[in-house]
Formats: C-alpha cells, sequence, structure tokens
C-alpha cells in the first residue's frame, strides 16, 4: 500500500496556491510544485542505473502541466528562426501544424534547452522531474499507482497505433501535471552518470557537471509499461533527436 502526500505538504500545498493565485498567479499552463523530501529512485534492481533509492530534498517550483506542443514549437522556430523537428509533417507521428495540440517530438536535448530559455523558463532537473511525476505518491512506480495501466497512460502500442496522443488525454497526477508517464519522453538538464545516485547531494541535485550524454525520462508511446516507471532513466547525446523524445519546461519561484 503506498502513502500519500503529508498533512503538512497538503496545508503548505494550498496556502501557496491561493497566495500565489492572490498574489503574482501561477504562470499560465504551469503548477505550483510545492517543495518536500522524497525517495528518489528504486532499490528494485540493485544493477540497474536507478539504484539507489536515496532521499533528496527540493525546493518549491513550477512546472508545465503538459509536455510542449507542436503549436507552441512551432511558435518558437517561426519567431527565432530555430530549425523546425526532425520528423516535422509526418503523420504517423503527430508531427506538425495539423496536429497542434499532441506533443512536439524529434527535439533534441539542445533544442528543448533553446525553447525553454526563449519562454523565460528552463529544463527541470531529474530530481524535480521525479519528485513532480509521482505527484505527492510515495513507494509507487506509476504516477497514477503501482501497477501499470493503458487507461491512465500511452504507452507500447502496436506498430499500427504509431505516435503519441493528445496532450492531457489521461487524468492528472496529484500535483496536477498531465503524461508524466509514456506518450513522448521527456529530456531534462542533468548530464548522466550511471553511478550518480550513490553520492547524489541531498538538496536540489542538479547531476553531473558533464558527461556525454543528457538524461530522458517518463517513457514514450513506443515504450515497454518498465520504461514509463517515475524512477526508470535513460540517456541520449544532447543533440539526439527520437520518433518519441519531447520536453515540458520547469521555472523557479520569484
Amino acid at each position: 500500500m503506498y502513502r500519500t502526500i503529508s498533512l503538512t505538504l497538503f496545508i503548505f500545498t494550498v496556502f501557496c496556491l491561493s497566495g500565489r493565485q492572490a498574489g503574482e498567479g501561477i504562470p499560465d499552463r504551469m503548477a505550483l510544485i510545492p517543495g518536500d523530501t522524497f525517495i528518489m529512485g528504486s532499490n528494485v534492481n540493485p544493477h540497474s542505473i536507478s539504484y539507489p533509492a536515496h532521499p533528496v530534498t527540493i525546493d518549491s517550483f513550477y512546472m508545465d502541466r503538459f509536455e510542449v506542443t507542436n503549436k507552441e514549437y512551432l511558435k518558437f522556430c517561426t519567431e527565432t528562426g530555430h530549425r523546425l523537428p526532425e520528423f516535422w509533417g509526418l503523420e504517423v507521428y503527430k508531427s506538425g501544424p495539423e496536429f497542434p495540440d499532441y506533443p512536439v517530438t524529434g527535439v533534441s536535448q539542445a533544442d528543448a534547452e533553446a525553447y525553454a530559455e526563449w519562454t523565460g523558463k528552463r529544463l527541470p532537473t531529474e530530481a524535480e522531474w521525479e519528485y513532480a511525476a509521482r505527484g505527492g505518491l510515495e513507494d509507487t512506480e506509476f504516477p497514477y499507482g503501482q501497477e501499470a495501466d493503458r487507461s491512465k497512460a500511452r504507452y507500447n502500442n502496436p506498430a499500427a497505433e504509431k505516435g503519441p496522443v493528445r496532450t492531457g488525454s489521461f487524468e492528472p497526477n496529484g500535483f496536477g501535471l498531465y503524461d508524466m508517464s509514456g506518450n513522448v519522453w521527456e529530456w531534462v538538464s542533468d548530464w548522466f552518470d550511471g553511478g550518480y545516485f550513490s553520492n547524489s547531494p541531498v538538496l536540489n541535485p542538479k547531476g553531473p557537471t558533464f558527461g556525454d550524454f543528457k538524461v530522458f525520462k517518463g517513457g514514450g508511446w513506443h515504450s515497454g509499461s518498465s520504461c514509463t516507471t517515475v524512477y526508470r532513466r535513460n540517456a541520449l547525446p544532447k543533440y539526439w533527436v527520437d520518433i518519441a523524445g519531447g520536453f515540458r519546461c520547469a521555472r523557479d519561484l520569484r
């Protein structure tokens, strides 16, 4: 049986939400993620790069409720002259202006960083992403519970059903975030190190200072269920593009 978000954190969340809405307001299409300490990673497999589970403390921050869409990314490319995504115009991957509310794919980590900077945001750290994906739940495999469920996430689809679904097609997690499991893999800001969890800082870890690969989280529409767990780690080169690779942004509290 998994535990839910603590009463103290709940009260803090309500206080912050009411205060922000009365003052500066929560940024459009973003959610306030209230800081707390959680257990990151997993002890299920001692040989996994997600091992060991370890405590991490995260400060409050904002995070996009939805994955960045084709419509949003096209505006960025049009206004800045940035190149279009790799698979732009391919209906099979729901990529292009004909699919405005679908998540953008075929973008590299460098592309995602450029978009985030253009919007005045940033990419989340891996720790922020995992904490946000859990949605206040502890000891669970997925943002929605302990067992994989195709009625709650887009994953492991047959070849005849290629591509993601519209953002927000499934219920949000406890923090109001959509598609934190499946649909598209999401780039984060961290460089990858398979042994990083063994010596990660407790407070707001940001990953190694350098590396050969960037971390990819959440699994995609073509992934098996094990790839869509909240703690699963994947990594690809900074300039790599994938048919199921997208992202969402984060922002510091002012």
